[in-house]
């Protein structure tokens, strides 16, 4: 053991002399010399000269010239198989961990700079783990706040030097960072002592406020910041009561930017203050900064240049009225609502499938991306040119997103246009040789060749005429026919099945076995009658089809019964307007009339007449609701609603009648077993005779009319 020590001591101290004298003159052979002179094993010998690099390099910390030197100079070695590939890296940790940060900034250029020597089949393999966590070990040192451009330097080096499939940068399943949790004080009394703009008294000097200020109270503020839980945990909006919860907030922080309006000057005086950083939906900020007032309106070029400080969001409510007056704070907020929408209407490989949007869900969410565009562009400074930056920026992270649900594959140069450009390369090149032959050998010289156009200028001609070029001309002509190949096939003439009405209501070979199998599929194709039961298990199939073709019939004139007691029911509705996305609780009559065939339906040989729910409006079940009362909320326990929906109800209107209102509505809306009928067998159940008297007065008004009509 003894002996192994003093060998490795001796190898020590004759490879640091050596690497002294090769580092002064800058010649590695010098070093290589000495190294193969040594005996010992080549194992032996690299441990001792990695330890001469690593003693050597401390005592260079002030010199950072020399640094890089001694670096590169540690490369070659490695080159020259004297030391382990990972030794460059390994003394780049060591010089890190010894110098403050603004050297450690410095010494980072020469990392970033080598990236092309770090990613050569010599370097890359050994030395990724240990870059990874020399970069790793910077961050922890760096504060985001205070050294956001460094921060920023590491990250982009990492881009740059793994590649975009590399598995340890990746977030392969989607996960979100829920331990990000905004704080905020839930004590109202901290704002009631000033909730105008800015802390400013009504009058100043005798002189009336501003009509611009915007009244701040607890209510708003809650609203403002219980939304950053939403923007951490997106999955939550899937929920139906999160969703009215989230949709509530966004109506009002939304109306809360309408109304309150930057000027040009009043945006260029926040640009020197802290600038609010966005993030993206995986993980918020979770506090605000208030930015300093500077009186002088600034350029854009000074805008351009100006630093910012990029804090985090402070929470105290005294400090939202002056947020709310930061254009960079307020843009932080407004694109932290388009990443969320993006994330709710894309198409993402790990949700599950209960994560779906209703239609009225994406209308509401594309109205508002409207209006989120036009606040963004009515901030100042440069509006317009921000929103448009926002906009490519979403739309380059769809095609990641795409990139990543189909496994994020590794990044290649097409073969097959390699392969063209070199084929075509080749032909030119060899009619030209045979060209050349045929003048020599011949008395007479063959017309010269018309140059073939490079397949960039081709690319580039057809996109000018908004066409594709596809290398060959025949393909190419068909394929401009119709440019999009999924809306060609979608088109009216490539339809050729009849529709089922018409097949059945055709005479010709009725008793035909093949008639009857394509009618059947024509059924399960177009028609919700296929999948109802009838009652006779020895049913003719040709029976059953004429049966169905009654019945197709009967439903039509049920719509239009229908659509003759939603007209005369219109004034009524106009007088009392509605609010929006929740409409007509009857409305959709085709999908009603498919629901209800489904659940109640069922068809005989004599074809028997089956109830069908009566359509509701809004405003009758506004009429409704004073009969049942206080006691709403017992109705709203046997419909199955929890107590935290019942306390959203609550939350949501003052009075009793608008409460049991919304419960009406929602109940109509989304369970299928929905009816008058229902309503009222439930009701006598509970005791509630009165209301349950209210709704058999209603089911038979409704038929009255429904008769009226057909007569």
């Amino acid at each position: 053991m003894s002996s192994n020590s003093s060998n490795f001591l001796v190898l020590l101290k004759t490879f640091t002399e050596s690497l002294e004298r090769a580092f002064a003159a800058n010649d590695i052979e010098v070093l290589k010399a000495d190294y193969d002179a040594a005996r010992a094993s080549d194992n032996d010998k690299k441990t001792a000269l990695h330890q001469a690099f690593r003693d050597m390099l401390l005592t260079k910390t002030e010199d950072i010239p020399a640094i890089e030197r001694f670096i590169s100079f540690a490369v070659n070695s490695c080159r020259k198989d004297m030391t382990v590939a990972t030794m460059p890296v390994v003394l780049l940790g060591d010089i890190f961990d010894a110098v403050t940060l603004d050297r450690a900034e410095q010494i980072f250029t020469y990392v970033e700079n080598n990236v092309a020597i770090w990613k050569e089949e010599c370097f890359f393999t050994a030395c990724k783990h240990n870059l990874l966590r020399m970069c790793n070990d910077l961050l922890r040192r760096l504060s985001r706040s205070q050294n956001t451009v460094f921060c920023g330097r590491i990250l982009l080096f990492l881009a740059k030097f793994f590649p975009f499939s590399e598995r340890s940068g990746l977030n392969i399943i989607s996960e979100f960072n829920l331990e990000n949790i905004t704080e905020y004080g839930m004590d109202g009394n901290e704002m009631a002592v000033d909730q105008l703009s800015g802390g400013a008294d009504p009058e100043v000097d005798g002189e009336p406020a501003e009509e611009n200020k915007l009244k701040i109270d607890y209510n708003l503020y809650c609203k403002f910041w219980a939304l950053q839980d939403f923007f951490r945990n997106p999955n939550q909006c899937y929920n139906k009561v999160q969703w009215k919860t989230f949709e509530t907030h966004a109506k009002s922080v939304l109306s809360a930017f309408s109304s309150f309006k930057l000027e040009e000057h009043r945006a260029s005086s926040t640009s020197s203050g802290p600038a609010a950083k966005p993030s993206d939906v995986g993980g918020t900020a979770t506090a605000a900064a208030a930015s300093a007032a500077n009186k002088c309106p600034m350029e854009e070029d000074q805008i351009r240049e100006s630093g910012h400080f990029f804090a985090k969001f402070l929470t105290n409510p005294k400090l939202l009225s002056l947020q709310l007056s930061d254009s960079n704070f307020r843009r932080s907020v407004l694109v932290q609502f388009l990443i969320l929408f993006q994330y709710l209407n894309s198409t993402v490989k790990f949700k599950a499938e209960t994560h779906v949007l209703t239609q009225a869900q994406s209308d509401w969410l594309k109205e508002t991306e409207t209006q989120v565009y036009q606040l963004i562009e009515e901030s100042p400074p440069n509006g317009k040119k921000f929103a448009n930056t926002a906009r490519h920026m979403l739309l380059r992270e769809e095609l990641w997103n795409s990139w990543k649900n189909e496994g994020c594959k590794e990044f290649k140069r097409p073969e097959a246009a390699l392969e063209d450009t070199s084929s075509s390369t080749a032909a030119v090149a060899g009619g030209a040789a045979a060209g050349g032959a045929a003048t020599s050998a011949g008395s007479g010289r063959p017309p010269a060749k018309r140059p073939r156009k490079p397949l960039g200028d081709l690319i580039r001609d057809a996109t000018k005429q908004g066409k594709f070029y596809m290398g060959n001309s025949e393909i190419t002509r068909l394929w401009n026919l119709c440019p999009d190949n999924l809306q060609a096939c979608k088109g009216t003439d490539r339809n050729f099945l009849p529709s089922l009405e018409t097949y059945l209501e055709n005479p010709k070979e009725k008793q035909d076995p093949s008639f009857e199998w394509r009618a059947l599929r024509l059924l399960a194709r177009q028609s919700p009658h296929f999948f109802t039961l009838f009652n006779s298990p020895s049913y003719k199939v040709a029976d059953y089809l004429e049966s169905v073709r009654k019945k197709i019939q009967k439903d039509k004139l049920d719509i239009k019964l229908e659509h003759a007691i939603q007209e005369e029911t219109a004034p009524t509705n106009a007088e009392q307007p509605e609010p929006e996305g929740e409409g007509l609780v009857g409305e959709e009559e085709h999908e009603q009339m498919d629901t209800e065939l489904l659940k109640t339906e069922q068809l005989t040989p004599e074809d028997k007449n089956t109830h069908k729910t009566l359509a509701v409006t809004k405003a009758q079940l506004s009429e409704l609701a004073p009969s049942i009362g206080r006691d709403w909320k017992k109705l709203a326990t046997k419909l199955g609603y929890s107590a935290d929906e019942i306390q959203y109800f609550e939350s949501e209107h003052a009075t009793v009648a608008d409460q049991c209102c919304h419960l009406l509505t929602l109940w109509f809306d989304d369970d299928m077993d929905a009816s008058l009928d229902n309503l009222a067998y439930i009701l006598e159940g509970l005791d509630m005779i009165p209301a349950a008297d209210a709704v058999k007065q209603m089911i038979a008004l409704l038929t009255d009319k429904v008769e009226e009509v057909s007569e």
